[in-house]
C-alpha cells in the first residue's frame, strides 16, 4: 500500500511545486469571491449545507422558486431583503453558489493530484505529512465556512464577524502554507551569506492581526462608519473608541469604529514596518523580493485608503481584500529566502 513518504528516483519536488502553487492560485481566486459574496452580501442566500448534492444548481424555475422560498424563512430576508424578486435573488444566489463550487474544486484540486503523486511513490521524504494536514486544513475550512454561515441563519441577518475572520484566516494560512511548501520543494539556492531573519517572528504575526481585523471591519460594516483620511471625523481618534476601550478592551474588536480605528492605525504600523524589511533585504541581496514585499505593501495601503474614501466602493473592497493576499505571498516568498540555511 502506498505511503505519503518516499525519497526514492522518482520523487518530482519540481512538479509538487508547481502543483501546489496552481492550487495556491486557486485559494487566491476563492478569496476574491468570498470578498465580492461578503460585500454584495450574498453568503447567506443558500440556507442548506449540501456538500455533494449542492453542486447541482436549481435548473427551472420551480426549483429557483423552491429555493427563493426557503430563503424567505430566514432572518436576511425577512430582517433587510423583505420584497426581494426572485431575479435579485439568483443575483446574490450566484456568488454564494460560485464560492461553494470553489471550494469543492480546490479540495479536489489537492485531493487527486496528492493521490496520484503517492501512488507514483513521487513525493519527497518528510513531506507526506505536511500535504496530509494542508488537506484536512482544507476539509476544516469547508466545516467553518458552514459554521459561519449558520451564524446568520438563527435570529440575526448576517454572519457573526468573529467567524467570518476564523473562515478568511484560515484561508490565508493554507494559502501562505502552500507557498511555503512549494518554496521548500523548489529547493533554491542556499545562502552564501548571512540573510536578516530577525523580523520573519514579529512581522507575519502583526501581519495576520492586522488581516484578522480587517475581517472583523468587514463583518460588523465598519468601513461605512468614516470615510475619511487620514482624520476619522475631526480627529485621528474619536472620542468614542477611547470610550469603548475604557469600558473592555476586547470591544475593540467588536465595535465598527473602534474595529476602524484599529485596522487603519495598524496599517501604518505594518506599512512603515514592511517597507523598513524590504530595505534591509534589497541590501541583503534579495532582489525581486524585497521589491515585491515593498510593492505589496505599498500597493494594499493605498487601495485601504482608496477604499475608505470611496464610501468602501464594491470593485475596491474587493481589491484590498485581494492586496491583503498578495502582500501575504509577497511576505512569505521573501521570509523563505531570509530564513533559508544551507544544505
Amino acid at each position: 500500500m502506498a505511503t505519503l513518504a518516499f525519497d526514492t528516483p522518482r520523487a518530482r519536488p519540481r512538479s509538487l511545486a508547481a502543483w501546489l502553487l496552481a492550487v495556491a492560485a486557486l485559494v487566491f481566486l476563492m478569496v476574491v469571491v468570498g470578498g465580492i459574496t461578503r460585500l454584495t452580501e450574498s453568503g447567506l442566500s443558500m440556507v442548506r449545507w449540501e456538500p455533494v448534492s449542492g453542486i447541482v444548481p436549481p435548473l427551472d424555475e420551480a426549483q429557483w422558486q423552491a429555493e427563493f422560498d426557503a430563503y424567505k424563512a430566514y432572518p436576511e430576508y425577512q430582517k433587510i431583503n423583505r420584497g426581494m424578486s426572485l431575479g435579485e435573488f439568483k443575483a446574490i444566489y450566484f456568488w454564494e453558489y460560485l464560492h461553494r463550487v470553489l471550494g469543492r474544486l480546490i479540495g479536489l484540486a489537492f485531493a487527486v493530484p496528492l493521490a496520484w503523486f503517492a501512488l507514483r511513490r513521487a513525493i519527497p521524504q518528510g513531506y507526506g505529512p505536511r500535504l496530509l494536514l494542508l488537506l484536512g486544513l482544507g476539509g476544516l475550512q469547508g466545516f467553518i465556512g458552514w459554521w459561519m454561515v449558520a451564524s446568520g441563519l438563527v435570529d440575526r441577518p448576517d454572519v457573526a464577524h468573529d467567524r467570518l475572520a476564523t473562515h478568511l484566516t484560515l484561508a490565508l494560512v493554507i494559502f501562505a502554507a502552500l507557498i511555503w511548501t512549494a518554496l521548500d520543494l523548489r529547493r533554491g539556492d542556499a545562502p552564501v551569506a548571512p540573510r536578516p531573519s530577525g523580523w520573519v517572528p514579529f512581522f507575519i504575526p502583526l501581519l495576520f492581526v492586522q488581516i484578522v481585523w480587517g475581517a472583523f471591519v468587514a463583518g460588523l460594516d465598519g468601513g461605512y462608519a468614516f470615510n475619511t483620511w487620514p482624520l476619522m471625523g475631526d480627529s485621528f481618534m474619536p472620542p468614542h473608541v477611547a470610550e469603548v476601550a475604557r469600558q473592555a478592551i476586547a470591544n475593540l474588536a467588536n465595535d465598527p469604529v473602534a474595529a476602524q480605528f484599529v485596522h487603519r492605525t495598524l496599517a501604518i504600523v505594518v506599512a512603515l514596518f514592511a517597507l523598513h524589511v524590504a530595505a534591509r533585504l534589497w541590501r541583503a541581496g534579495a532582489g525581486r523580493r524585497a521589491l515585491a514585499l515593498g510593492a505589496a505593501v505599498l500597493l494594499q495601503f493605498g487601495l485601504g485608503v482608496a477604499t475608505l474614501l470611496s464610501g468602501v466602493a464594491i470593485w475596491l473592497g474587493v481589491a484590498h481584500q485581494a492586496g491583503a493576499a498578495l502582500l501575504l505571498a509577497a511576505t512569505v516568498w521573501a521570509a523563505h529566502w531570509a530564513t533559508r540555511r544551507p544544505a
